[in-house]
């Protein structure tokens, strides 16, 4: 068997300069070296019939078949002179005015080009001035958009990763502290002892699986099984479930639920999920003895579930942040409540990742607070 030979193209391409601003410039001489070649070769053919022609002499015109052979020969040469002086003018002016064009078009990607390298090497702060016209300038427009995106990420990673050391170093600690004075036979192995080492534990547990739920939920990685849910069903549902804790500390659950089915598009335990997440920091934050109100209904395209409550309130700066990983209003009170900070992230993620949204709604400190999700509704 023959070897294989390499594409005859690779041999051009090794030709061409590297560098985009030589290329443009080749590409630009190149088109003005055709468009002089064609003229030249036009103006030598159909030259001498016009000058003949402009002499008063036609085709069969004796005086024209006699004419002087030098009066010709002079106006071959004043041609070619022309002709030649021409074209050292317009290669001149070809090479200025395509260097400058080249230049224009490549400084900006040029400079792209080394901002991408450093952010490759992990300058996620890089951005590029917005300069050019038209795709240059949609293009750095772009990458800053990008260059901002990956900021936002690394720094979100970055603040994961602390949070989650943060977070396990206290359950850590203590499991520890309390295994040393067992083992130093200075803390007696009670009942309550190996109750609060279980208790850390499972703070362990459910924070390494609520985790590994966000980080499913976010990548879209968790089964999800859409199909048409009856939303109304779901809420008075999650509804029941929560009563006994709401009774535990005289909070009244407060439905506005409409009797009639209200199809979604979604898992049903995942909305349950979300709607679950409300409820429980809804109690968790809301005073002994207030209402908490639980509401579903029709938002044209989409369903919207929602929970009221008469806690604490947000401020604009908290509602914006509160979806967040880790985020807490309050860090000492959430942590002693056993919340692990990422309820509402997950709940977040997982209303993505059924084309739907969530949102908090607050007039401020001390005046409550909605949780609400959003849902497609099922087609008809």
């Amino acid at each position: 068997m023959s070897p294989m030979r390499p594409p005859r193209s690779s041999g051009v391409r090794s030709l061409l300069p590297r560098s985009l601003r030589a290329r443009l410039l080749l590409a630009n001489l190149v088109v003005a070296g055709v468009a002089l070649g064609t003229v030249l070769v036009a103006v030598s053919l159909v030259g001498p019939g016009y000058f003949s022609e402009a002499m008063g002499h036609h085709p069969g015109d004796p005086v024209g078949t006699e004419m002087d052979a030098a009066t010709l020969d002079a106006f071959r040469v004043a041609i070619r002179t022309a002709l030649l002086a021409a074209l050292v003018a317009a290669v001149v002016a070809a090479v200025v005015v395509s260097l400058a064009i080249s230049t224009r078009i490549a400084d900006p990607v040029t400079r792209l080009a080394a901002a991408a390298r450093r952010i490759a090497a992990g300058h996620y702060a890089e951005r590029v001035p917005p300069t050019g016209e038209g795709e240059i300038g949609e293009l750095a427009s772009s990458f800053n958009v990008m260059t901002t995106s990956l900021e936002a990420t690394e720094r979100r990673r970055l603040q994961l990763v602390g949070d989650v050391a943060h977070e396990l170093r206290t359950p850590l600690t203590t499991l520890d502290g309390y295994l040393e004075g067992l083992e130093d036979g200075v803390i007696d192995p009670s009942a309550e002892t190996w109750r609060l080492l279980r208790g850390e534990t499972a703070r362990l547990t459910r924070l390494v699986s609520d985790l590994r739920e966000l980080w499913g939920a976010e990548a879209r990685q968790l089964p999800l099984t859409l199909e048409t849910v009856d939303a109304a069903a779901v809420a008075r549902e999650v509804l029941e479930r929560f009563r006994p804790p709401a009774l535990a500390r005289s909070i009244v659950l407060a439905p506005s639920i409409p009797p009639g089915p209200l199809a979604v598009r979604a898992d049903r335990d995942r909305l349950a999920q979300i709607l679950a997440n409300f409820l429980s920091n809804a109690l968790r934050y809301s005073p002994e003895g207030s209402t908490v109100g639980v509401e579903a209904r029709s938002g044209g395209t989409e369903v919207i579930l929602s929970v009221r409550d008469r806690g604490p309130g947000l401020t604009p700066d908290q509602a914006e942040l509160v979806f967040e990983r880790f985020y807490r209003i309050d860090p000492s009170r959430s942590r002693a409540l056993g919340g692990s900070g990422i309820g509402l992230a997950i709940a977040r993620a997982l209303a993505e990742a059924m084309d739907g949204r969530v949102w908090v709604e607050s007039a401020g400190a001390g005046t409550g607070s909605t949780f609400a999700v959003a849902v497609p509704a099922a087609p008809a």
